[in-house]
């Protein structure tokens, strides 16, 4: 054993808040406890990828002020991913006080090794053993107070998403602030005695133990090399000449010794802690949950999901149903004809059509976002939030891992993929999780290319529903697009291959508070945010229409949507999808219901307007995300692309209808 001093960040109880770091795997429960402890709402979800910013809340623990911090999903202090690296750089530069280790307790075997790694960083720590519930109904038994005295650090054992637990892990955070000292174990087989001895040679001020950066550095993390080189008087060269005399004499790569001895110490202290309790139910659960990673199960519930989901759910009742009647018993004949009498006493017929006829802010902006947007987001999120509470789409991503290696990415990348069809600028920001530059970058581009959001999805199967030869050429289309790009990608794109590594849940009974909860937190940040950019669009059309610039852009369209076999009006679609691709799809739908389009044109315009460039949010999200060279360079290739596929498709069913 080796002891650490527990590094008090905290040196006087007149200082506030104590800031405390949850910190874990992805899908352990980070976000549940965060809103538990603080009373404010980060998006709970049953698959990793959902915290890939450090959120912040504020709370009191027995009187304590407590500033509280969500971090990204962490499989170990050695990053891999850009999210890791966000959560690496927070515990590293000794940012908090108190670290709260949370886990999965059906999984502590295989998560204790970070809690290792994060004993060696010398900062008070807290080990919650977070769906305990779940692991109980699995047959697992643990013994915390065991396990707490092998570690010499409070163990908790919890239920967030119920709140049992919370009032012990509270006082345990606070204690924790004048613990004593922190009991690391040494690693056998020569780890242990390397990174002690690399630790000798550090001798400069850092936030944190000097054991934790000895063992990154051995494993040779780049960032660590290049704090060392900062902080030591010889720039860090003694060090990294140690690390690499250590490395080279352990017959295999440093950071797999590293974490088999970490593994191995982890099943030693879990020696007589953990026990199983087989338990029939649970056993079942388990084999339908990996029956539906495979393909004789996971293809039909697959289809079965899209269909049910998707297109019965989304399609025909959210965009069918629901906005038939907003759209035309509301508003047609209600709001619509009531606004057009209040602003009938206005004299001037150019400030009157700001607010009321084809480009008005109520009439058009409003009305778009109300009736026809907010009712298909609001199905996709409710469906969206049932699949994620129930641990389905970590099995998603399984199955579909060795297709997805065929397009350059991992079965992890399903996930944001997945996302995409919720928001797309939302869906970017998740690609950060992909391991490797150019999975991220590959993703992006899919992402922008030929996965609707959930409010152009809806328009689209809306639009579609009913048109049997319509719906089989945009699927055809669309996804042919996804592969064929996907497949040249992975093949003319430099970069390492992908790898994949997920934590697979169990399958769960979705819990209805917190899948109502997320649907209308969804909904209120997508409303908030679609609405403005909705009446700024009217605005500007308003403005365009009465300028001249309007027409002429729509002029300078038409050759190109007249060479698609669309009329003259689809340009508008085109134009308002600059601002929004749900925008612009409700113009459409708008479009096909006053009849302008035949079933062919339907299908054309559906196509190449799902295909077109990605709404101003999620191309500011690509700048931020992949730089502006890269942002512009896939929307330079997007456009012409997309009505390319649309000529195609336009050329192929004409032939044949």
């Amino acid at each position: 054993m080796r002891i650490i001093p527990n590094i008090q960040h905290q040196p006087d109880a007149a200082r506030s808040p104590i800031r405390v770091a949850l910190v874990g795997a992805p899908n352990v429960g980070k976000s549940s406890l965060f809103q538990r402890l603080t009373g404010h709402y980060a998006t709970v979800s049953n698959y990793p990828g959902t915290s890939v910013e450090v959120t912040c809340g504020h709370a009191h623990f027995d009187g304590a002020a407590v500033e509280v911090l969500d971090t990204p999903g962490l499989h170990g202090l050695l990053p891999s991913t850009d999210d890791e690296r966000v959560s690496c750089r927070l515990l590293r530069d000794g940012q908090v006080d108190v670290v709260v280790h949370v886990v999965d307790a059906k999984n502590v075997t295989l998560q204790l090794p970070l809690t290792l790694q994060l004993l060696e960083l010398g900062l008070p720590l807290v080990l919650a053993l977070n769906l305990a519930d779940e692991a109980e109904r699995a047959g697992l038994r643990i013994a915390p107070d065991v396990l707490a005295r092998r570690l010499g650090a409070a163990v908790v054992p919890m239920v967030a998403v119920e709140g049992r637990g919370v009032a012990a892990l509270k006082q345990a955070v606070v204690a924790a602030t004048a613990a004593p000292a922190l009991v690391v174990p040494r690693y056998p087989n020569g780890v242990g005695v390397a990174i002690d001895t690399l630790r000798a040679t550090l001798a400069g001020a850092y936030s944190v133990d000097p054991t934790a950066l000895a063992a990154l550095l051995l494993q040779g993390d780049v960032e660590v090399e290049r704090l060392v080189a900062s902080v030591e008087a010889d720039g860090g060269r003694a060090a990294r000449e140690t690390a690499v005399r250590l490395a080279s004499g352990f017959g295999a790569p440093a950071a797999y010794r590293v974490a088999v001895e970490r593994q191995r110490v982890a099943e030693q202290l879990l020696r007589g802690v953990v026990t199983l309790v087989p338990d029939a139910r649970s056993a079942a659960v388990d084999r339908l949950g990996r029956a539906l990673s495979r393909p004789v199960l996971g293809i039909p519930a697959l289809v079965a999901v899209l269909y049910l989901g998707l297109y019965l759910f989304v399609g025909r009742l959210g965009g069918g149903v629901v906005v038939n009647w907003l759209e035309f018993t509301v508003f047609e004949r209600g709001v619509n004809p009531l606004l057009e009498r209040l602003f009938a006493g206005i004299p001037w017929d150019v400030w009157r059509s700001l607010y009321v006829g084809p480009y008005g802010l109520l009439t058009l902006g409003l009305r778009y976002a109300v009736a026809i947007i907010l009712p298909l987001v609001g199905a996709f999120f409710l469906f969206f939030s049932l699949l994620e509470d129930s641990g389905y789409l970590p099995r998603l991503a399984l199955l579909l891992d060795r297709a997805f290696k065929r397009l350059g990415l991992s079965g992890r990348a399903v996930i944001p993929m997945v996302l995409g069809f919720a928001c797309d600028t939302m869906a970017t920001m998740v690609t950060r999780t992909l391991e490797t530059k150019r999975e991220r970058v590959l993703a992006t581009v899919l992402l922008a290319l030929a996965i609707p959001c959930s409010a152009q999805l809806g328009v689209i199967l809306a639009l579609l529903a009913g048109n049997p030869l319509a719906v089989t050429t945009w699927i055809v289309a669309v996804g042919g697009t996804f592969v064929l790009v996907g497949a040249l990608g992975a093949r003319l794109m430099p970069g390492d291959a992908p790898a994949f590594q997920m934590e697979i849940p169990p399958l769960r009974r979705p819990r209805l508070g917190n899948v109502l909860t997320k649907t209308v937190t969804r909904m209120q940040w997508y409303f908030l945010e679609v609405l403005p950019i909705f009446l700024l669009a009217s605005v500007l059309l308003w403005a365009g229409d009465h300028t001249g610039v309007f027409d002429a852009v729509v002029r300078a369209l038409a050759p190109v949507v007249g060479a698609l076999g669309l009329p003259r009006e689809t340009a508008q679609v085109f134009l308002l999808g600059f601002f929004r691709r749900d925008y612009g799809a409700a113009g459409l739908f708008d479009l096909s219901r006053h009849g302008l389009l035949d079933h062919v044109q339907v299908a054309v315009a559906a196509v190449t307007l799902t295909l077109f460039v990605p709404c101003i949010a999620q191309f500011m999200m690509m700048l931020r995300e992949r730089g502006w060279r890269t942002a512009v360079g896939i929307a330079a290739f997007i456009t012409p692309f997309a009505f390319g596929v649309g000529f195609v498709v336009h050329v192929v069913l004409r032939s044949i209808t």
